[in-house]
């Protein structure tokens, strides 16, 4: 019985770590979002499980969607924009470097 239990533990501390770990990307793909949005994050989602003792999946939701909101309330709006716009203008670019590539043959 203990044996299983041990198994049960094991097996919620890697769906835990899954969750953090796909939470973590998904946050760092937001715009605006830097290293110290998602070590905040990061930090209130563990403290929260840590004091509750609940999993973050049933604390949070969804990882890719609890990034989204999360990254809604952490970056400034005007940050998020600029990056955006930054984004939007980078792929631009790479799209007329492709074209131009196949274009010359390349």
């Amino acid at each position: 019985m203990a044996r299983k239990s041990r198994t049960t533990d094991v097996e919620q501390d890697k769906d835990r770590e899954k969750w953090m770990a796909r939470f973590q990307v998904r946050l760092a793909m937001q715009p605006g979002v830097d290293r110290a949005v998602v070590l905040q994050a990061v930090k209130e989602v563990t403290a929260h499980c840590a004091q509750t003792g609940e999993h973050p999946r049933a604390a949070f939701g969804d990882p890719d969607a609890y990034a989204v909101q999360a990254a809604a309330r952490l970056v400034p709006e005007d940050r998020a924009a600029r990056d955006r716009r930054h984004n939007t203008a980078m792929d631009a670019l790479g799209s007329v470097g492709d074209a131009a590539g196949r274009i010359a043959g390349l």
